[in-house]
């Protein structure tokens, strides 16, 4: 499975890169602190395929606390035929210890 460092997506938010970002935690983790993803809670993520079909074969980056979740995203959009999906090393805990509760400009 591919991930993405905290760097290299700040890198790619910061240069206002195109790719369909996803957070797939909970609702209230979202409202708690985000980064400006969709929010598409895992456990919704298998009934909302078809809202993503028009992004694969595009870059997507799934998001969690701490990389779990993501890495199960990541694998269920694979699994679903999605060519470039990346999931976050580290999650928002990694963002968090990076550049602290700083959501990037969007």
């Amino acid at each position: 499975m591919q991930e993405l460092s905290v760097e290299e997506l700040k890198e790619m938010l910061d240069s206002g890169c195109s790719f369909c970002f996803l957070d797939v935690r909970d609702e209230w983790e979202y409202a708690e602190f985000n980064l400006g993803a969709e929010n598409m809670p895992l456990h919704l993520l298998p009934s909302r395929l078809a809202d993503l079909e028009p992004y694969k074969e595009q870059l997507v980056v799934v998001h969690c606390k701490m990389g779990r979740r993501g890495q199960q995203a990541q694998l269920l959009l694979q699994q679903a035929g999605f060519k470039q999906v990346r999931n976050l090393s580290g999650g928002i805990e990694a963002w968090i210890a990076a550049f602290g509760r700083i959501a990037p400009p969007g």
